[in-house]
């Protein structure tokens, strides 16, 4: 099953500044920020990795993960519905640049505020729509959220906290370039993309990102987040879960893909985008009471639009 966000990560400044600078001190507190890997932490890693993609799914089976992937996402959303992503808090705190959303909700001016236009893409029950539609109420943000998978679409507009006013909710294959969508091209000041690319197969990426970035508008800005290569999450696979090169199978079917800063920088460079920031957020995050070690590996990237 997917793993995301630690919780304990909410309330961190941006990139974190809780760096553990001795080792006897590392079960202090739950989580430490921009940990280095020292060489052997690394070797083990590649090696794990090493291990685990071998041998590969068979490509009958491969096919079928990807003919049915909707209905894994569907079942995956009947089951846990509402309850296995926390909701993205550190939204604002990750992403200054949503701030001024925050801020219009406060300006007293007579000068029309120009309407907002922000899609969140892979949605899913509204982790992210939510807290933004919550952190921006007042504001003339539009917001728009889609999803590959119905089910999660329903139950995102089944929510007590969704206000249909404010968010249009829809399916949306981002692979398929045909869809006709409830906005124009050249619309969308902002694209958020989180955790959402590692969920498609890997041929699939560059037309899902060309077909995002048609909408967005010049100057607006592509805001990502995903998951990084030798993240716990890919070194916990077991051997035969393997597609291809650092792209997995889970167990309930749903598949995951690990990023290299390189691979996410040529996807937008490619479509014409100017990198505005690349990061990649390395974090300890400790068990106290297992004394457990989980290092976790996301990226994270801003894109603009020319």
């Amino acid at each position: 099953m997917p793993l995301e966000e630690h919780e304990n990560s909410r309330k961190r400044p941006q990139f974190g500044s809780r760096t553990l600078k001795d080792e006897d001190d590392i079960f202090l507190h739950n989580a430490w920020d921009n940990v280095e890997w020292n060489a052997e932490r690394a070797s083990e890693a590649a090696a794990k990795v090493l291990e685990n993609s071998s041998p590969l799914i068979s490509s009958q089976e491969a096919e079928k993960y990807e003919q049915q992937s909707s209905l894994y996402w569907d079942e995956f959303y009947r089951r846990h519905r509402c309850g296995f992503f926390k909701d993205r808090n550190w939204l604002f705190t990750e992403f200054p640049e949503l701030n001024c959303f925050i801020n219009a909700k406060t300006t007293h001016s007579s000068s029309p505020v120009e309407c907002k236009c922000l899609l969140e893409v892979g949605c899913g029950v509204g982790n992210t729509v939510i807290p933004l539609m919550q952190a921006t109420a007042g504001s003339d943000l539009q917001i728009y959220a889609c999803d590959f998978s119905p089910v999660a679409v329903d139950l995102l507009r089944q929510s007590e906290e969704f206000d249909a006013s404010r968010c249009h909710a829809f399916v949306w294959d981002i692979c398929d370039e045909k869809t006709e969508l409830p906005f124009q091209e050249n619309s969308l000041d902002f694209a958020l993309l989180i955790f959402v690319l590692s969920s498609l197969n890997p041929a699939k990426f560059g037309q899902a990102v060309a077909n995002i970035v048609r909408y967005v508008k010049p100057g607006g800005m592509i805001l990502f987040r995903d998951y990084g290569r030798y993240d716990m999450a890919q070194l916990r696979f077991k051997k035969g879960r393997c597609l291809s090169d650092n792209f997995y199978a889970r167990g309930d079917g749903t598949r995951v893909y690990f990023f290299m800063p390189e691979e996410v920088d040529a996807l937008f460079a490619k479509c014409g985008l100017q990198k505005v920031f690349l990061h990649v957020d390395r974090r300890l995050q400790v068990n106290r009471i297992k004394l457990l070690r989980m290092y976790r590996v996301w990226i994270q990237a801003t894109y603009k639009k020319a």
